[in-house]
């Protein structure tokens, strides 16, 4: 009876069981070990199929117009300070060392230069337009939800930011805060203990000067007071009592006009003798001895006899 075919992959479930087989095999005998399973790369042997090029070459090529293609295949542009060929530029002509960053970047730089200066007037001739319209609209290579979640990534970072200098504002000014308040009150504890010192110092009869009683004042401060009312005093009356005085008169001194003077002590001109010792003539209407007392005054005295 013939057997029917396997599958490929009956085929494949077939071989992996009997490598399985053949690893516990060779591990119960004890001929796996670290270090002995070592993966050999070999050199891939390079196929240069000619046919099979041609034949995928001519599969994708079209016969369509240059318009349709944009090919150019052009060398670097040349720079314009090689105005004399040196060994240098003799080498960069040779070939471009693939390692060196800079010069193959320089290379695709000044090749793509060239191809654009080769392309541009073609285009022109074809009348094909070079330049980007101002009402072109292109689809965003990203979707908007995508930019979204970017654009909140950007604003949580900067909050984040943001939130991180105020902190470190915060802390600074705490730490100017607690700085300034140790430099004033170690201020006014030397203040206290001066004032304290000043006390015991006139107390004791040391000192007689009683400065400190006037506070905080420094004493620029207080010797800049004594000296501007000093000036104003010396200044005579201020800008309202002059002003008074220019619209309504002076009328001369008022306090101490009755004052005794030497000169009035020594006149004794007006004495009279008579007047001073009541013998002389009494003024009219004025009767106080034989004047009747008022109904009041007569009740009073009534009520105090009683």
């Amino acid at each position: 009876m013939d057997t029917p075919p396997l599958s490929d992959s009956d085929a494949e479930s077939e071989e992996s069981l009997v490598s399985d087989r053949e690893l516990q095999d060779a591990f119960s005998r004890g001929l796996l070990k670290p270090g002995l399973n070592v993966v050999l790369e070999r050199p891939k042997k390079a196929v240069n199929d000619v046919n099979g090029l041609k034949q995928c070459l001519a599969e994708f090529r079209r016969d369509l117009e240059w318009v349709e293609r944009l090919d150019v295949t052009l060398g670097p542009v040349p720079e314009v300070s090689e105005t004399q060929p040196t060994p240098q530029n003799k080498d960069q002509k040779k070939g471009v060392n693939p390692e060196d960053d800079f010069q193959r970047e320089m290379s695709f730089y000044r090749q793509a230069q060239a191809a654009v200066l080769a392309v541009l007037p073609r285009l022109h001739q074809l009348q094909v337009p070079t330049k980007r319209p101002t009402d072109y609209f292109a689809e965003m290579a990203k979707s908007d939800q995508q930019m979204q979640k970017i654009r909140q990534k950007l604003q949580t970072k900067q909050a984040a930011m943001e939130k991180s200098e105020k902190a470190k504002q915060l802390r600074a000014l705490r730490k100017y805060g607690k700085k300034v308040q140790t430099e004033v009150l170690q201020k006014r504890q030397r203040e206290k203990a001066h004032m304290m010192n000043a006390i015991k110092k006139y107390q004791k009869g040391f000192s007689d000067k009683l400065d400190f009683l006037e506070g905080d004042q420094r004493p620029n401060e207080r010797g800049a007071k004594a000296k501007a009312k000093g000036q104003q005093m010396s200044k005579g009356p201020n800008a309202k009592r002059r002003y008074k005085n220019q619209k309504f008169g002076f009328g001369g001194k008022k306090k101490g006009s009755k004052w005794n003077t030497r000169e009035s002590y020594d006149d004794v001109s007006s004495f009279r003798a008579k007047v001073a010792h009541g013998k002389g003539p009494r003024k009219p209407g004025k009767k106080g001895a034989n004047k009747r007392p008022g109904k009041r005054t007569r009740q009073k005295m009534k009520s105090k006899t009683r």
